[in-house]
């Protein structure tokens, strides 16, 4: 079968959709599997063994017809005889739609939104808690059988070989936590200041350093407000790129941050999470699986764009000894 998996964004949810893509090509082996995606996410799937075609596309594309003929040119050169649409969205459901697919799955109304519905061939009533397990809920549609997700993040040698000069620089190879504050809603973040009283407990209590990472620079300032006020406790994270944020983490001992896609990469290179969650339910978008820990005391009702624009009264009733409980917890398994 010729199947395109449409997941074009954010980062965390392409990692979702990743064991979806492990299913398939675990039981068609001979698959011809393409993934659309938007370039901020691209990094994480580019190279990718499992596909055979990686479609990429640059934000806003659909409000421009040159952008929607090429997509539709290009997505047609390739004979999809399937489309799956994980997102949901007006967006993901024309990508599927352009594709010339004349089986297109998706979800029904409750998970899809705006047009998707009406622009799928077929609907799945979903009955998951998380969205891990309500992608996987459309592989019974095209024949295959689900599975434990696995969710098979590619390796890069390059990114590697960066990730283990600077552990060496910074002398991190007795061990170390990452920390990331960043988050892409204002409602996600948790105080900085709770972040460096981590670190430092971190260093006091159980050995570990900590690195706290970062994406553009008004999350690289918070980072460095963070190492200050950790002092010898904590250091900045370099630049990555999401491979070699990826292989930074899978080093890791521990990582620390709230719904966002570092979190989420953190558990698909299997280092043990503590997720930090306010606005969205913890049980739909936590980190996945065991050994993980994620914390929510307060969660705010409403539409997506209600939570988005929420104040972060949800986040601040996580306090710093409710993250340390979790991080001794997670420590005291994996030692």
């Amino acid at each position: 079968p010729r199947i395109l998996i449409v997941r074009l964004s954010a980062i965390g949810d392409v990692v979702h959709g990743l064991p979806v893509l492990h299913a398939i090509r675990q039981q068609f082996p001979q698959a011809h599997l393409g993934w659309v995606v938007e370039e901020v996410s691209a990094d994480l799937l580019t190279g990718h063994p499992s596909l055979n075609r990686l479609h990429v596309l640059s934000r806003g594309w659909l409000k421009s017809p040159g952008k929607v003929l090429r997509l539709r040119r290009e997505l047609r050169e390739e004979g999809y005889e399937l489309a799956m649409d994980l997102q949901g969205l007006t967006k993901s459901a024309v990508a599927a739609w352009l594709s010339g697919a004349p089986r297109r799955i998706g979800f029904c109304r409750g998970v899809a939104r705006e047009l998707s519905p009406w622009l799928n061939t077929e609907r799945v009533k979903s009955d998951a808690a998380h969205v891990v397990d309500m992608n996987m809920e459309l592989l019974p549609c095209i024949g295959v059988t689900p599975v434990r997700p696995v969710f098979d993040l590619p390796q890069d040698s390059s990114a590697q070989a960066k990730a283990d000069a600077y552990i060496r620089d910074k002398e991190l190879s007795d061990g170390f936590a990452v920390l990331n504050p960043g988050a892409g809603w204002p409602s996600k973040r948790w105080p900085r200041e709770r972040y460096a009283a981590v670190a430092r407990w971190l260093a006091d209590n159980e050995g570990l350093r900590s690195v706290v990472s970062w994406a553009g620079e008004q999350e690289k300032a918070w980072a460095e407000e963070i190492v200050t006020g950790a002092g010898d406790a904590a250091v900045l994270a370099q630049p990555t790129t999401l491979k070699e944020l990826a292989a930074l983490l899978n080093r890791a001992r521990i990582f620390v941050g709230s719904d966002t896609g570092p979190l989420h990469i953190a558990v698909a290179v299997g280092t043990p999470c503590v997720g930090l969650y306010g606005p969205m339910p913890a049980e739909r978008n936590g980190p996945y699986g065991a050994p993980h820990v994620a914390l929510q005391n307060m969660r705010i009702n409403g539409s997506s764009r209600e939570r988005r624009n929420a104040s972060t009264e949800a986040m601040e009733t996580i306090s710093v000894e409710d993250v340390q409980n979790a991080c001794t917890r997670i420590l005291a398994g994996r030692d």
